[in-house]
Order: structure tokens, then C-alpha cells, then sequence
């Protein structure tokens, strides 16, 4: 069967594009019965170069690259989500699958569709992720489209399903659930990588607690710093603290200005280390010697930042909105959104019982483990499979 692909979310480096192309090169293992028809932008095929006898790439001239085009206060123009389209109407394909609604464009009426939502955060929380009324329209929009145009709906967690449920609207019976796991690069270093990694850094003999992702308000990066800064004032401990991510270029709504100064309120900037993007080999180093991944955001669809420090060994201080306390049952403590004095005293517990650490580490790690994007492909395809009946 010829299985139509939005690509263009693939150059996307947060974990959307993440899911698109982990997912893909699995589905591409999984099934060479299949034909994979690829559309996307020069950017998007640049960024994951797949070769396989199942695969065909096809780029549509595009004037801006979906991934930029979309962004939280952008718009794509008209002109290239027609030339979208229009390619998908020429590939001739069975089913169209869009990783990802934040890329969605229109399709011809009557293409059997399959669209994936992460998660209703938007939703539940368009102050802190769309930030204009223009914006917040037209992702209502997008999304409505989306989803009367698609035979079913893909999602990531048991938690995210239940979510667009009940905010967006969506019967569960049209919904159903793929799943994500850690990349294979995300495993455990050994003493020697993990002490360089540390060094180059800064925090080659000290603690540290990791942050990765956007530096977006709904991901709550404040009540980590607030926390970080109350476990330093209290004396015992003093730790630091790394945030990993793009400070600029964010097609999302960002406030790393903001987040940096309420640093220099806290009087913490020795101790916290704005790293930029890392790549995975490095990452899984700092990973492996962390005291733990922390992720507190209002709610997350999947939490796949944390599911990757956990898989490194790590024990993860994540929120309990979100499918994580199920998923890593047992590898972590987790905490309700924004909650500074819960947050901080998860730090605490960890910084004052090095074998708490470790024990929740080693079970964080067998629960990332036992998670396969095969898995998620198996799913998905037979989501394609269905809605292409």
C-alpha cells in the first residue's frame, strides 16, 4: 500500500520532530511491504536523509519551511499549503499520515487521513502557548480541520488521549495511542565520558539536576530555578543546575529573557549553566551523572525528555500531569506543576540519599527500557491500516 508522510516536521528539533522521525524509521523497518511517500520542504528532507527501497522522498518547493512558517505567532502563506496539497493528491496514495498537527495542511476531501495530536496543551493552556488572539484562532482552525478531515486520531499516552477527550472534544472511539520511547543513543556513558562531559560543563565535582526542553511557560522552568535557588539558600546542598535548549530560534512561545532574569533575582548565576542545544552523545553523558532529569511542566502529552534521562539511569523530578508517574512507576518523585516547595524538596531527598538516587535510578531505567519505538510503529500502522480500510 502507498502510505502518504507529512514530512516537514522532520528538521523540527523539539520532541514533535523527535516522535516524526524516531517513528518513521521504525515504521520503515517494520513494514518494506509498504511504500513510504515522503513530502516535505528542501529543510525537512536535508534533516533526516532516509534511504530504503520502501521509501520515496518527494520535495515540494515550498517559500518557507513549515517548521519555521507555523510557529506559535506565524502563519504559512496560502501558496505553499496549496503546493502541500496538491502533492498529495499527485502521490496517489492510500492513507495520508501527519506526525504531527502542529504541520497539518489542508487535503483534497475524501484522502483517508490519520493526524496526530500530542496532547490538548494548547487547549488547557493557550495563555501560556499562543501569544495573541490571531494565533490562538488560527490554531483552533488548524486543529478543527484537522481533525474533521481525518478518519482517526494518533496520540502519544493513555494520558494525552483522555486529555483531547475531554478539552478538545475528540470521542475516544476515533482515537488511539502509538506510544514513544528513547532514542538509542540515550544509554547509560561510562565513568570516564560521563566525568569529560561533566567538566565541560563546569560541574565536574559537584551535583547537578537537568533540565532539556523549551524555555516555554507552560514547561514551568521558573519553579525550577525558584527551587534550585530555595535548595541552595538552605545551605546543606548546592547544587547545580543545567538547562539545556535553544535559548533562540524557538518557533514556540519562549521566555528565556524573562527566565534569566528572575536567575540573577535568585542570585543563582554561578550555579546555573545555560548550555545551548546538546547533542544526544553528549547529553546521555550528562544524563548518566545527574542527580536527576527534572520536568515540572503544567502537563505534558508524553514527557519524552524525561523517558530519555531515565533510560540514561537517571531518576527523573517530574510533574504529575502527564503520563510519566505510570510510565516510570517507581524511577522518580513526582510533583504537581509550579509546586516550588514540592519540587525542591524531591531535590533535597535526592541530593541527601545518594543510594535513593541510585535505586531509583536503576528502576527509571528498566521502565525507559521497556519502551520501543517498534512498538509505536506497530501501532501507528495498524491505526493506517485502519483508517485506510
Amino acid at each position: 500500500m502507498r502510505i502518504g508522510v507529512d514530512a516537514t516536521c522532520w528538521a523540527n528539533q523539539r520532541g514533535y520532530g523527535r516522535f516524526a522521525r524516531e517513528l518513521m524509521r521504525a515504521l520503515i523497518d517494520l513494514a518494506p511491504e509498504h511504500h513510504f511517500v515522503c513530502l516535505g520542504d528542501r529543510a525537512a528532507l536535508d534533516a533526516f536523509p532516509v534511504t530504503a527501497p520502501n521509501v520515496e522522498l518527494v520535495e515540494v518547493g515550498l517559500s518557507e519551511s513549515p517548521t519555521v512558517a507555523a510557529a506559535s505567532d506565524g502563519a504559512r502563506s496560502l501558496g505553499d499549503m496549496l503546493a502541500c496539497t496538491r502533492a498529495v493528491r499527485a502521490a496517489k496514495v492510500r492513507v495520508f499520515f501527519s506526525p504531527s498537527v502542529y504541520t497539518y495542511f489542508p487535503l483534497f476531501p475524501g484522502q483517508r487521513a490519520v493526524v496526530t495530536i500530542h496532547d490538548a496543551i494548547a487547549e488547557r493552556f493557550p495563555h501560556l502557548t499562543l501569544p495573541t488572539r490571531r494565533a490562538r484562532l488560527f490554531w483552533k482552525l488548524k486543529v478543527g480541520l484537522a481533525v474533521r478531515q481525518a478518519r482517526l486520531v494518533l496520540t502519544v499516552s493513555d494520558y494525552a488521549a483522555r486529555d483531547i477527550e475531554r478539552v478538545i472534544g475528540i470521542p475516544r472511539q476515533r482515537l488511539r495511542v502509538a506510544g514513544e520511547a528513547p532514542a538509542p543513543e540515550y544509554r547509560p556513558g561510562s565513568d570516564a565520558e560521563v566525568a569529560t562531559a561533566r567538566a565541560a560543563q563546569g560541574v565536574a565535582d559537584a551535583p547537578y539536576f537537568v533540565y532539556v526542553g523549551g524555555f516555554n511557560p507552560h514547561k514551568r522552568v521558573d519553579s525550577v530555578i525558584r527551587a534550585h535557588a530555595a535548595v541552595v539558600r538552605a545551605g546543606e546542598h548546592r547544587p547545580h543546575l543545567l538547562l539545556v535548549g535553544r535559548l533562540s530560534g524557538d518557533v514556540f512561545h519562549g521566555e528565556g529573557a524573562r527566565l534569566r532574569e528572575l536567575v540573577e533575582a535568585e542570585g543563582t548565576s554561578e550555579l546555573v549553566h545555560w548550555t545551548g542545544f546538546v547533542p544526544d552523545e553528549t547529553l546521555r553523558l550528562l544524563h548518566t551523572g545527574a542527580t536527576a532529569v527534572v520536568l515540572t511542566s503544567e502537563s505534558e502529552g508524553f514527557g519524552l525528555p524525561a523517558v530519555e534521562g531515565a533510560a540514561c539511569g537517571a531518576p527523573v523530578i517530574a510533574t504529575r500531569e502527564s503520563p510519566l508517574p505510570e510510565l516510570l512507576s517507581g524511577g522518580g518523585l513526582f510533583v504537581a506543576p509550579g509546586q516550588v516547595d514540592e519540587i525542591a524538596s524531591a531535590m533535597r531527598v535526592l541530593l541527601g540519599s545518594p543510594e535513593r538516587r541510585r535505586s531509583l535510578g536503576e528502576a527509571a531505567r528498566r521502565a525507559a527500557n521497556a519502551m520501543s519505538w517498534r512498538s509505536a510503529a506497530s501501532a501507528t500502522l495498524a491505526t493506517l491500516l485502519e483508517a485506510a480500510a
